[in-house]
């Protein structure tokens, strides 16, 4: 589902910027849908400037799909040059886990392929974030 952006002209050059902006996202959903992990992707054109703003998949408390052909779906079709990833994490914990740093790799992997970069990958909750990007993992 696409998400409408009021500002498209930000510059999203940084994990702060994206937590921000999942952040409010987030917190204009109703309080059932805010306790489950929801998966974005912010496509972005070469000066990093958003095209399109997608929820890929609303998950459960605890876990959510992501999967290569969802993430790059809307990215191949709106002709981006870079995405970054988003996902929250309800608990309040914005540490990675192992199953997020093998998703981070494939996706890397998938958009090395198809000639769109991964950016980042951020991980929110509604106060912290942590940065793939930031953090030297990606």
């Amino acid at each position: 589902m696409e998400i409408k952006v009021q500002d498209n002209k930000t510059v999203y050059n940084n994990s702060g910027k994206v937590a921000h902006l999942f952040q409010e996202i987030l917190s204009n959903e109703n309080e059932i849908d805010q306790d489950k992990e929801h998966v974005w992707v912010l496509g972005v054109n070469t000066r990093h400037i958003v095209k399109y703003v997608e929820l890929v998949s609303l998950g459960t408390l605890d876990a959510s799909l992501m999967q290569p052909r969802e993430i790059y779906r809307m990215a191949i079709s709106k002709g981006v040059k870079a995405i970054i990833i988003a996902h929250n994490h309800p608990s309040g914990l914005e540490q990675s886990s192992e199953e997020d740093k093998e998703i981070t790799q494939r996706l890397k992997q998938a958009g090395n392929i198809l000639g769109i970069k991964l950016l980042d990958h951020v991980i929110v909750t509604k106060e912290q974030h942590f940065s793939f990007a930031d953090s030297g993992l990606l």
